[in-house]
């Protein structure tokens, strides 16, 4: 089987597309021939050694996918060769097949095609983790989302709107904006040509967002956070911008604000029931057509690195799969 290959830290161009042995599954896993794999911010950041989690080199990135059960290991119950299912993994699913344990596996939905079971996971996973474990988002409440027109952004103001909240969405051009208006959005702000803090007074009537979904940090956090309201909740999601802000914390105390980390792949490892359990809702509310996932682009296998290139740069607008 084919796979792409991190054999050193180092720019996606770096990467190499390889013949390696098929995988075999050891006791309680499951190998997947894969379908479809989403492509994610992290993904960029792992294979440069940037990232929370440090995979032993070489390794094969990415880790949602979505495919066809190939094998099952010893002990696996609930899947069969053939099931079409959605998994995650800790690496592995830039390739033509992937192995995770069968704990982290789902069935696929009937009719839901590869490249939208691919896209969930992680983004949606992050934003339903963000939105109601961690930020606590009320019915009624306003939240800021920034980076909007990202994958995660896309799904945030897609979960916000599902739970009855007035979702604000903050990108870098009309055309991302109009993108997050048909995802949901009930005001919009370019904060390349705005004044992020007078726009959010004037969204606000003073009072200023509940909560706010920050997947960028660098220039935007810190008059995102000033803006917040009374008790409002600040949601660290990721640093797409590059740069991780330093915050002064008297903001947090003038206004009893909390700032809230959020890593959903260690709450997904740590608590998989409760992640289980929140992917059920995401696709309850997905047959309803609350959640609606938007697939921009899709890359063959050896077009990886060109995927991850696009992500870094911020050219992505929703999720890119990649498809081997």
């Amino acid at each position: 089987m084919k796979a792409i290959v991190c054999k050193a830290w180092g720019p996606p161009d770096s990467l190499e597309l390889q013949d390696l042995p098929d995988l075999v599954p050891g006791p309680g896993d499951v190998a997947v021939d894969v379908r479809a794999a989403g492509v994610n911010f992290p993904d960029v950041l792992t294979v440069q050694g940037k990232y929370q989690v440090k995979p032993p080199l070489p390794f094969t990135p990415g880790n949602e996918f979505a495919g066809v059960v190939r094998a099952v290991g010893e002990g696996v119950k609930g899947f069969a060769v053939g099931d079409r299912v959605i998994g995650f993994t800790q690496t592995g699913a830039f390739a033509q097949q992937a192995i995770a344990p069968a704990a982290v596996l789902m069935p696929m939905p009937p009719g839901m095609d590869f490249d939208t079971a691919a896209a969930i996971t992680l983004t949606y996973g992050t934003s339903h983790h963000a939105v109601v474990d961690r930020g606590q988002l009320q019915a009624g409440e306003t939240m800021l989302v920034l980076g909007a027109a990202g994958g995660v952004g896309l799904a945030a103001i897609e979960i916000g709107k599902a739970l009855g909240a007035r979702v604000i969405a903050a990108a870098s051009s009309p055309e991302k904006l109009e993108v997050c208006r048909q995802h949901g959005a009930d005001m919009l702000i370019d904060y390349t040509k705005e004044d992020l803090r007078e726009a959010l007074k004037a969204a606000t009537g003073g009072k200023g967002p509940d909560v706010i979904y920050d997947p960028v940090g660098g220039p935007y956090s810190e008059p995102a956070l000033r803006s917040i309201a009374y008790r409002g909740r600040h949601l660290v999601v990721g640093f797409a911008a590059g740069d991780i802000p330093k915050l002064p914390w008297n903001l947090m105390l003038l206004k009893s604000a909390s700032v809230v980390g959020v890593f959903w792949g260690d709450f997904a490892r740590r608590e998989p029931q409760k992640n289980l359990a929140a992917m059920r809702e995401m696709l309850g509310w997905m047959a309803e057509g609350k959640l609606k996932p938007l697939v921009s682009k899709r890359y063959a296998l050896g077009e990886t690195a060109q995927a991850l290139n696009d992500m870094a740069e911020r050219k992505v607008t929703g999720k890119v799969v990649i498809v081997p």
